[in-house]
């Protein structure tokens, strides 16, 4: 039985058209999810199931019905969760419970409170408020409230976008166990693909332009777990195939080739001129992490965040540091910034040790931190400016507009940083980056703000440019695709507190990259199960199931 049909349904905002043209057929019991780029108009479709927005042109239906406004069968989850901060989790979840269910008694009531708050996992936390709660604990408050209200229809709007990959996979898998038991027809707005293939009977692509794309039927038999998936055919097929279609309609290239890069040399002595950019200085051991510690003072005593980190980088080597939340990646990162005093051990570059902040080693943080007042430009050569002093100011110019060719942004220099999306905000960071020409690129989860796909596209272009000047790069991530994507070498920590390095893992695939190319190569699952397997056995708590072999001497 068809619960949800869309005829021929546009939906403009003015003079912007947003969605085109859509035709869709929702299944009684089915689980379809709706997989697009930031910008394609995903929230809009959700709004017009939820009843929320009316279209331009067409029908929306429910059962038959034409969706005029919200209604009790239709439950909508959000991205953010706008629970109400003075109430307990009961107190939130009785709201929907005494709306939908007047005629019940106090203790009934009550009663189906208890049984939605322990569906989603919270019953030892029902007396605490949301300011006492992770960021992953209120979003499963907002589910359990949604699924009070005894929806027929889940409607889930990217709800596990703001939250770490890990409580992000273990909520999704409780939503599909939710669905499972219940059997209730859901759609679920995402960009994440694996997300898709792990929850969809049905992936329905959302083209850039506003109209439906290409339907991917999912033929996985449940249940799907994600680390068995890596060996699965059908799955790695599958994710192959959505891939390359998303990349083909949502990724164009933007990369214009006008202008040479000037040989002009900076204070640190690094030559700008691409073909000399690793020339001179130590090719072993560039970079020496030695019996690192980090300690912080608290009222309990000394906490030991990081210690007896040990890792050798070689000279124009591509560094990925992962491991899971609050295990000291972006400490050790600050640390070989400069950013971040050292309690033991020491950090040497070219044969310098590492003491206070230096444009010779380049910090690309998950927010690029750019003055909103300023052009994307002028944002570049600030830095520029000051690092080639010695530079006409046609040659640093010249510098500044390379880099932001090369991310991209040919056509954008002149634009304010205020006017210019997240996606674009990035890649003036990485061209500021870049642009200083540093003997260090450090990179915080450069991408970690940005929708899957806008990541995806990121990644291409910061690979394409670290071709080009093979500077040593470190790169902390929580993402096991972008690790293996981007590395030459994947270095896994494990949790803290005194977290340390658990397992390197050596990544000898091809250069130069694809995504494209790497999920057809014969050793790309290889690698990404090692990782993995790594994070599995960390995944609840800082001592795993089997300790991780020692990591020979380098």
């Amino acid at each position: 039985m068809t619960l949800l049909h869309f005829k021929n349904v546009s939906k403009s905002y003015g003079e912007t058209p947003v969605l085109k043209d859509i035709n869709l057929s929702v299944e009684d019991g089915e689980f379809v999810v709706i997989l697009g780029f930031s910008g394609t108009g995903k929230t809009t479709l959700i709004n017009l199931m939820a009843g929320l927005e009316q279209p331009t042109s067409g029908t929306v239906t429910f059962k038959g019905e034409p969706i005029k406004e919200p209604g009790r069968e239709r439950g909508v989850i959000f991205q953010s969760y706008s629970l109400m901060p003075w109430l307990t989790v009961q107190g939130n979840v009785a709201l929907a419970v005494d709306t939908m269910f007047p005629d019940l008694s106090k203790a009934e009531r009550a009663a189906k409170v208890d049984h939605y708050v322990a569906m989603v996992g919270l019953s030892h936390a029902a007396t605490r408020r949301p300011a006492e709660l992770s960021g992953g604990m209120r979003q499963r408050v907002n589910v359990a409230r949604a699924l009070a209200m005894d929806p027929e229809m889940l409607l889930l709007d990217e709800p596990l976008s703001a939250l770490d990959a890990l409580t992000r996979a273990n909520l999704a898998d409780e939503i599909e166990a939710i669905w499972d038991a219940d059997k209730k027809t859901c759609v679920l707005i995402t960009n994440d693909v694996d997300e898709a293939i792990i929850l969809a009977d049905r992936i329905i692509a959302l083209n850039p332009d506003g109209t439906l794309g290409d339907e991917f039927k999912v033929d996985i038999p449940r249940p799907r777990d994600r680390v068995a998936m890596n060996n699965d055919a059908t799955f790695k097929a599958l994710r192959a195939e959505v891939t390359n279609y998303l990349m083909d309609v949502g990724i164009a290239a933007k990369v214009e080739e006008t202008r040479l890069l000037p040989n002009v040399t900076p204070i640190h002595g690094v030559p700008a001129a691409v073909a000399k950019a690793q020339e001179g200085g130590i090719e072993e051991k560039f970079l020496n992490f030695s019996q690192l510690d980090k300690v912080y003072p608290t009222p309990k005593g000394p906490l030991t965040v990081v210690e007896n980190f040990d890792l050798k980088i070689n000279k124009g080597e591509f560094i990925s540091l992962i491991g899971h939340s609050g295990c000291g990646k972006s400490t050790v990162l600050t640390m070989a910034a400069g950013l971040n005093p050292i309690s033991k051990g020491a950090i040497r570059l070219d044969g310098w040790n590492v003491e206070g902040a230096d444009p010779e080693r380049a910090v690309v943080f998950q927010s690029p931190n750019l003055f909103p007042w300023l052009t994307a430009k002028e944002n570049v050569s600030i830095g520029v400016d000051k690092v080639y002093p010695r530079a006409s100011q046609a040659e640093r110019q010249d510098v500044v507009e390379y880099y932001l060719e090369r991310v991209g942004l040919a056509d954008s220099m002149d634009k304010g940083a205020a006017d210019l999306s997240n996606g674009m905000k990035q890649r003036v960071g990485i061209a500021r980056a870049f642009a200083l020409s540093p003997k260090l690129l450090l990179l915080d989860e450069p991408f970690g703000m940005l929708d899957s796909l806008t990541r995806w596209e990121l990644q291409e272009v910061l690979m394409e440019v670290w071709s080009r000047t093979k500077v040593t790069a470190i790169c902390v991530t929580h993402d096991v695709d972008e690790a293996i994507l981007l590395a030459d070498r994947v270095v896994m920590m494990t949790n803290g507190p005194q977290a340390t390095i658990g397992k390197i893992t050596d990544v000898k695939l091809p250069r130069p990259r694809t995504r494209k190319a790497l999920l057809e190569h014969p050793d790309y699952y290889n690698y990404r199960q090692e990782v993995l397997d790594f994070l599995e056995e960390y995944e609840h708590g800082s001592t795993p199931k089997t300790p991780p072999k020692p990591i020979a001497a380098e």
